[in-house]
């Protein structure tokens, strides 16, 4: 599973700063505008300056729901508490589209109106201009902030912030409009207004219903498909559900591996998963599960192998055929050898129970039961005229098999059960693993007839270039 960290105090009190700074300038800013809009008549400016009243409580919404979304996870919010900031943008946007409509009720009604008078002198100028200032800075520096923190609330900010930019500059034309003699300019200004609002709520309307109702974050969820889908090991993405929740993106995955790997394997896979999820986006919570699937090109033997490894039961010695149609199997299992046979009778029939359920019900299975002992035996090494004689005839049997080995790395112990060799021998590269298999067993059977004293031989291949 990647997780999140909980923000640190300090990215916490920028976030906190910020929407206090907002809160202080959409106050100053509603204050300047009203009593601009009064003085002059603009219903532009008064509209405006209704706008920025609403967002002053917006800001103040955010303030609340920047605080109480940092709080951690708890008894009754196991997911923490990111969606009070979801919750605030959503009141915001109830907000403008309200306010959105008081406008163009005001707008339509002005237009009616008949020798509308507007005195417009240079402290309204100033105040918008001041007031286009102060907006864009604000807005600039609240989506930076939103955008490192992935704060919904101080993205709404930000969009109020650009919103009124946008206002306060049509406003400005409305009256300029006005005082040069077109009158209905500050009416149709504020129409303006009305629409840029609407758009804004709009936009953060969609964002808030979005993570409200769990919607996949759009821009985050094709990254992550294909950063998991890129990691070696992962052989298909049976499911991807995510969700955001504040700043974070929360969800479960579950990807395929091949069955036959070991559970170290697979929780290297499923490391590496949460790597490359972490490298998309830091911020993600994603539950990995992992569901074994089995490949196109696996062998018979491959499967039987398998069957036998998730039940502890070593296995080998396969032969399958194929009989009219049908698979038949015969292997040997090794099982201790101080195993009942009743309690042995059982296991092997289980084995051949999930045998039928992996190649079909009507697969003819055979198991050969061997005893699985282990030993620890003390030992020394042997006489050096025993062990000379023993190298020896290895030695000359390997030069006989077909093809010929090099002998070498003898090793002959002496144990109270007979002599246990152990022996290396080198052969041709590109001879199969069968040839190479059937020399040995020569080797091994011809040196038994020799001595037969040795308990236990064990030789192993190695290739050597031509």
């Amino acid at each position: 599973m990647t997780e999140t960290k909980s923000l640190p105090k300090a990215a916490t009190s920028v976030k906190l700063a910020a929407a206090k700074a907002s809160i202080a300038a959409s106050a100053v800013l509603a204050v300047a505008k009203l009593a601009a809009g009064l003085w002059s008549g603009s219903l532009a400016l008064l509209s405006e300056s209704g706008h920025a009243f609403v967002d002053t409580g917006a800001t103040a919404l955010t303030f609340f729901a920047v605080r109480e979304a940092e709080k951690p996870a708890d008894e009754e919010h196991h997911y923490g508490h990111g969606k009070y900031e979801a919750l605030a943008a959503l009141i915001e946007t109830g907000f403008l589209f309200g306010l959105a409509l008081f406008v163009v009720g005001e707008a339509w009604r002005r237009l009616n109106e008949k020798n509308v008078a507007i005195d417009v002198g240079w402290p309204i100028y100033s105040v918008l201009v001041v007031s286009i200032a102060i907006d864009y800075v604000r807005s600039r520096q609240l989506k930076r902030i939103a955008k490192a923190e992935g704060s919904d609330a101080l993205a709404a900010d930000a969009l109020h912030f650009a919103s009124d930019l946008v206002s306060s500059t049509l406003v400005l034309l409305g009256l300029i409009a006005a005082h040069y003699g077109f009158e209905r300019g500050d009416a149709l200004a504020a129409f303006g207004v009305a629409a840029f609002i609407a758009v804004a709520g709009f936009r953060l309307g969609r964002r808030t219903i979005d993570t409200l109702l769990d919607a996949a974050p759009r821009e985050f969820a094709p990254h992550l498909k294909r950063a998991i889908a890129d990691v070696p090991g992962v052989i298909a993405i049976d499911s991807l559900r995510l969700r955001t929740i504040g700043p974070d993106i929360v969800g479960e995955a579950t990807i395929g591996v091949a069955r036959g790997l070991r559970v170290e394997q697979a929780a290297r896979i499923k490391s590496a998963v949460a790597e490359a999820i972490a490298e998309v986006t830091p911020r993600a919570r994603v539950t990995l599960s992992v569901e074994p699937q089995a490949l196109d090109d696996e062998t018979i033997a491959e499967r039987i192998l398998l069957v036998g490894s998730r039940r502890h039961i070593h296995a080998h010695h396969v032969i399958a055929q194929q009989i009219d149609g049908r698979l038949s199997i015969g292997v040997d299992i090794e099982l201790d050898g101080a195993m009942p046979l009743g309690r042995a009778h059982a296991v092997a029939g289980d084995f051949e129970s999930a045998l039928r359920d992996e190649f079909g019900a009507d697969t003819e299975v055979e198991t050969h039961i061997e005893p699985l002992e282990m030993y620890l035996l003390a030992a020394q090494a042997a006489k050096p005229s025993v062990a000379d004689a023993i190298e020896a005839a290895l030695a000359q049997f390997a030069a006989q098999t077909r093809p010929p080995a090099r002998m070498q790395d003898v090793r002959v112990r002496q144990t109270a059960g007979g002599f246990v060799v152990n022996f290396r021998c080198r052969l041709d590269a590109a001879v199969s693993v069968q040839t190479a298999h059937d020399a040995l067993d020569e080797i091994e059977r011809r040196t038994r007839e020799e001595f037969p004293a040795i308990l236990r031989i064990v030789g192993r291949a190695e290739p050597y270039d031509r």
